[in-house]
């Protein structure tokens, strides 16, 4: 997605969201300013895996029931897995590291340090509701690669994207997929406690702002699906298509 469609998006989004420009410009630009000053933490989009079949995860109520199938069915060893943010606990909890997780630091920190020290590379997006966690977290981190959702300043991308999980299959996108599948991805009214680990319950009903969030995300992956050249499919799908 070039930045003029994006910004597009990103102008209905804030309208709906009531989200502060200035706010998210204030988070880019700390981000950016901390990746400059700590050179040996960073990398850059030519440092993270490039291939042509991704499998992207998102934290959703089907996770655990999609892992099964993807360890029984699919080799994981001929596609580049991406973790979309809490999404990162689950992989881990069977015992699967992800190459690249997008994260705006919102899912279980613990696990995505974790996995981060482990080898994954991490995409840390900056937005004007995270910017403590951006000062709390970054430190702890390494092989990182910034992204904004304001237009792109200094070391900072912007591929498009609002949540982790779409900005996970746009990175994919940027980094050479013509295969995508979705594990985990649902868009549905359920959250899971991978998605929110403050929540008391595994499961719960996703809150309104949850469910707009998941509409853009759904409406965002259609998007690439009629612009991009790409085949996305959800793991169900590519599982009757492998036969």
């Amino acid at each position: 997605m070039d930045l003029k469609t994006w910004i597009g998006w990103y102008e209905r989004i804030l309208e709906d969201f009531k989200f502060d420009p200035i706010a998210d410009m204030e988070a880019a630009e700390y981000l950016n300013d901390f990746l400059k000053k700590h050179e040996n933490m960073k990398v850059d989009m030519d440092d993270l895996p490039h291939s042509d079949k991704f499998i992207i995860f998102g934290a959703g109520p089907s996770i655990k029931k999609h892992l099964k199938l993807l360890k029984e069915d699919f080799d994981l060893r001929v596609f580049t897995l991406i973790a979309a943010d809490g999404a990162t606990s689950a992989l881990l909890e069977e015992s699967i590291l992800p190459d690249i997780i997008v994260t705006d630091l919102d899912g279980s920190m613990d696990d995505i340090i974790r996995a981060n020290k482990a080898g994954s590379f991490i995409v840390v997006h900056a937005h004007g509701n995270n910017l403590e966690k951006l000062k709390a977290y970054l430190p702890k981190l390494r092989n990182i690669l910034g992204t904004t959702q304001t237009p792109p300043i200094g070391d900072l991308h912007n591929f498009g994207g609002f949540t982790d999980g779409d900005r996970s299959v746009f990175l994919a996108v940027e980094l050479g997929a013509k295969l995508i599948i979705l594990a985990g991805m649902d868009f549905g009214d359920i959250i899971t406690r991978y998605s929110r680990p403050q929540i008391s319950e595994k499961m719960e009903k996703a809150d309104e702002v949850k469910r707009l969030k998941l509409e853009y995300a759904k409406k965002l992956i259609d998007w690439i699906m009629e612009n991009e050249d790409v085949k996305i499919y959800n793991l169900i799908e590519a599982k009757s298509l492998k036969g």
